[in-house]
Protein backbone atom coordinates (compact mmCIF):
# COMPACT_ATOMS: atom_id res chain seq x y z
CA UNK A 1 0.00 0.00 0.00
CA UNK A 2 1.30 3.54 -0.58
CA UNK A 3 1.77 4.33 3.13
CA UNK A 4 3.89 2.50 5.86
CA UNK A 5 0.47 0.42 7.08
CA UNK A 6 -0.05 -2.56 6.91
CA UNK A 7 -2.71 -3.60 4.02
CA UNK A 8 -6.02 -3.84 5.39
CA UNK A 9 -7.74 -6.88 5.54
CA UNK A 10 -9.86 -5.83 2.52
CA UNK A 11 -6.77 -5.66 0.17
CA UNK A 12 -5.05 -8.27 1.64
CA UNK A 13 -8.35 -10.39 0.63
CA UNK A 14 -8.47 -8.77 -3.02
CA UNK A 15 -5.21 -9.66 -3.36
CA UNK A 16 -6.03 -13.25 -2.66
CA UNK A 17 -9.44 -12.99 -5.03
CA UNK A 18 -8.02 -10.93 -7.68
CA UNK A 19 -5.14 -13.65 -8.44
CA UNK A 20 -8.34 -16.50 -8.59
CA UNK A 21 -9.92 -14.49 -11.07
CA UNK A 22 -7.43 -13.35 -13.09
CA UNK A 23 -4.33 -15.60 -12.44
CA UNK A 24 -0.98 -14.57 -11.33
CA UNK A 25 0.44 -13.83 -14.60
CA UNK A 26 -2.00 -11.12 -15.12
CA UNK A 27 -1.51 -9.78 -11.22
CA UNK A 28 1.94 -9.81 -10.92
CA UNK A 29 2.35 -8.15 -14.31
CA UNK A 30 -0.30 -5.59 -13.20
CA UNK A 31 2.50 -4.84 -10.01
CA UNK A 32 4.93 -4.87 -11.32
CA UNK A 33 4.00 -1.77 -13.98
CA UNK A 34 2.50 0.00 -11.02
CA UNK A 35 3.77 3.47 -10.28
CA UNK A 36 3.58 5.84 -7.82
CA UNK A 37 1.24 7.53 -10.04
CA UNK A 38 -1.19 4.76 -10.41
CA UNK A 39 -0.29 2.90 -7.00
CA UNK A 40 -3.48 4.47 -5.37
CA UNK A 41 -5.77 3.48 -8.54
CA UNK A 42 -4.69 -0.15 -7.81
CA UNK A 43 -5.16 -0.37 -4.44
CA UNK A 44 -8.37 0.99 -4.95
CA UNK A 45 -9.63 -1.94 -7.49
CA UNK A 46 -7.84 -4.16 -5.33
CA UNK A 47 -9.90 -3.28 -1.63
CA UNK A 48 -13.10 -2.55 -3.21
CA UNK A 49 -13.59 -4.41 -6.56
CA UNK A 50 -11.89 -7.63 -5.64
CA UNK A 51 -12.00 -7.67 -1.59
CA UNK A 52 -15.37 -6.12 -1.33
CA UNK A 53 -17.33 -6.69 -4.23
CA UNK A 54 -15.92 -10.34 -5.77
CA UNK A 55 -15.22 -11.34 -2.68
CA UNK A 56 -18.68 -11.28 -1.28
CA UNK A 57 -20.19 -15.11 -0.62
CA UNK A 58 -23.63 -13.96 -2.45
CA UNK A 59 -22.72 -14.63 -5.86
CA UNK A 60 -20.26 -17.52 -7.44
CA UNK A 61 -17.24 -16.15 -9.34
CA UNK A 62 -18.79 -17.16 -12.06
CA UNK A 63 -22.22 -15.40 -11.51
CA UNK A 64 -20.06 -12.58 -10.78
CA UNK A 65 -18.16 -13.63 -14.23
CA UNK A 66 -21.12 -13.50 -16.46
CA UNK A 67 -22.87 -10.56 -14.68
CA UNK A 68 -19.21 -8.25 -15.11
CA UNK A 69 -19.05 -9.27 -18.50
CA UNK A 70 -22.35 -8.67 -19.55
CA UNK A 71 -21.52 -4.87 -18.03
CA UNK A 72 -18.41 -4.30 -20.02
CA UNK A 73 -19.62 -4.93 -22.83
CA UNK A 74 -23.19 -3.13 -22.70
CA UNK A 75 -20.33 -0.08 -21.56
CA UNK A 76 -18.19 -1.21 -24.83
CA UNK A 77 -15.40 -1.86 -22.39
CA UNK A 78 -13.31 -3.70 -25.51
CA UNK A 79 -9.88 -4.40 -23.18
CA UNK A 80 -11.41 -5.45 -19.83
CA UNK A 81 -14.15 -7.73 -22.10
CA UNK A 82 -11.24 -9.58 -23.22
CA UNK A 83 -9.33 -9.57 -20.31
CA UNK A 84 -12.82 -10.99 -18.20
CA UNK A 85 -13.60 -13.46 -20.96
CA UNK A 86 -10.18 -15.09 -20.38
CA UNK A 87 -10.32 -14.72 -16.71
CA UNK A 88 -13.37 -17.25 -17.34
CA UNK A 89 -10.95 -20.11 -17.34
CA UNK A 90 -10.56 -19.77 -13.37
CA UNK A 91 -14.29 -18.62 -12.64
CA UNK A 92 -15.87 -21.14 -14.05
CA UNK A 93 -17.98 -19.38 -16.67
CA UNK A 94 -18.70 -21.59 -20.08
CA UNK A 95 -18.43 -20.42 -23.24
CA UNK A 96 -22.23 -20.56 -23.33
CA UNK A 97 -22.84 -18.58 -20.21
CA UNK A 98 -20.77 -16.01 -21.77
CA UNK A 99 -22.99 -16.19 -25.32
CA UNK A 100 -26.51 -16.27 -22.84
CA UNK A 101 -24.64 -13.01 -21.19
CA UNK A 102 -24.42 -11.28 -24.53
CA UNK A 103 -27.15 -12.21 -25.59
CA UNK A 104 -29.18 -10.46 -22.62
CA UNK A 105 -26.50 -7.18 -23.64
CA UNK A 106 -28.05 -7.26 -27.46
CA UNK A 107 -31.25 -7.03 -25.65
CA UNK A 108 -30.79 -4.69 -23.08
CA UNK A 109 -27.92 -2.31 -24.50
CA UNK A 110 -27.91 -2.88 -28.03
CA UNK A 111 -26.93 -4.84 -30.65
CA UNK A 112 -23.95 -3.12 -31.90
CA UNK A 113 -22.49 -3.43 -27.91
CA UNK A 114 -23.25 -7.35 -27.76
CA UNK A 115 -21.75 -7.63 -31.57
CA UNK A 116 -18.76 -5.72 -30.71
CA UNK A 117 -17.82 -7.93 -27.83
CA UNK A 118 -19.01 -11.46 -29.18
CA UNK A 119 -15.92 -10.74 -31.81
CA UNK A 120 -13.73 -9.79 -28.82
CA UNK A 121 -14.67 -13.16 -26.89
CA UNK A 122 -14.31 -14.76 -30.23
CA UNK A 123 -10.60 -13.96 -30.54
CA UNK A 124 -9.93 -14.41 -27.14
CA UNK A 125 -11.28 -17.70 -27.56
CA UNK A 126 -9.10 -18.20 -30.30
CA UNK A 127 -6.07 -17.06 -28.11
CA UNK A 128 -6.88 -19.72 -24.78
CA UNK A 129 -7.45 -22.94 -27.49
CA UNK A 130 -4.08 -21.72 -29.51
CA UNK A 131 -2.30 -21.50 -26.08
CA UNK A 132 -3.85 -24.73 -24.91
CA UNK A 133 -2.70 -26.83 -27.86
CA UNK A 134 0.99 -25.50 -27.72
Amino acid sequence: MSDAAAPSQRYSQGIVTRRAVLGDRHVDRAQSTTTDFDRPFQELITETAWGNVWSRPTWTKRERSMVTIALLAALGHDEEVAMHVRATANTGASRDDIGEALLHVAIYAGVPAANRAIKIAKQVFEQMDAEQAA
